[in-house]
């Protein structure tokens, strides 16, 4: 009888709750194969990303437990190395995908870390949520479903799954030193470490060259952003330069014989 009721409650999951995607974004084989692990060995009810809160809130209803709440992420390419900011070292003859670009002395970008712009993300994109553009890709947040493809296909590691909140973002993986990021990209990050200085709320930190924001913390001041010499880090939110404060000349107090006088 128990048996009975498992197998009843993997094929509600599997044919009334989860979207059908079979896109393994969730880490398992399937819908079929998380609809097991959810009934089986109690995977998380959040863990489908495409089907987001309303599918949480389905399956637990059907496993009768509470579904808890479910961050939601986008997608985020952390490269702006354009046609304009990072040229290529070298032209291909033809159009290549980005993997078989890597294999050309590591692409045919200047900076090693960057977007090569061959399209692989957009090819496996069933959402629409990626266009190609000054020869980098672009994500279109609203609609991305965080289903994980386009950073497991990206042969640079540089699409990676950020909270849908964050709003500032450091959109470079160059762990060059300074002077070697800056000569490959006009808008690298060159780990100088100001942003970090600058942080009023102490969210970001450098890791190999690289400054990283923890996004827990940040609360989209924009600090950081006016201060990058490089401009790296980008905002979704309008970033304003605080006035400078006007010091006031000192008071001179007159002497009596100057009062008279």
């Amino acid at each position: 009888e128990m048996l009975r009721s498992l197998v009843g409650s993997e094929m509600c999951i599997r044919d009334r709750a989860l979207p059908g995607a079979n896109c393994g974004a969730c880490g398992f084989p399937g819908c079929s194969g998380l609809a097991s692990a959810i009934v089986e060995n109690g995977a998380p009810v959040t863990s489908c990303p495409i089907g987001g809160a309303e599918c949480a809130e389905h399956i637990a209803e059907i496993m009768g437990v509470n579904a808890g709440t479910m961050d939601k992420n986008v997608a985020h390419v952390l490269c702006q190395g354009t046609c304009e900011n990072a040229p290529n070292k070298f032209d291909f003859l033809e159009d290549k995908t980005c993997r078989e670009k890597i294999l050309y002395h590591g692409g045919d970008k200047s900076c090693a870390y960057g977007c090569l712009g061959g399209g692989d993300c957009f090819d496996v994109c069933e959402y629409g949520a990626i266009k190609m553009e000054d020869g980098i890709a672009h994500i279109i947040k609203e609609n991305c479903v965080a289903c994980n493809k386009c950073v497991e296909v990206c042969p640079k590691n540089i699409i990676e799954l950020v909270p849908y909140e964050a709003k500032t973002v450091i959109e470079c993986r160059n762990k060059d030193k300074g002077k070697e990021a800056k000569a490959v990209c006009k808008t690298a990050c060159i780990g100088c470490g100001i942003c970090v200085k600058n942080c009023p709320e102490n969210t970001i930190k450098l890791e190999n060259n690289l400054a990283k924001i923890d996004y827990s913390g940040c609360t989209n001041c924009g600090t950081c952003v006016i201060k990058c010499p490089t401009k790296a880090i980008v905002a979704e939110y309008e970033v304003t330069k605080p006035e400078p404060v006007k010091k006031e000349a000192p008071k001179v107090e007159k002497s009596a014989e100057e009062v008279r006088a």
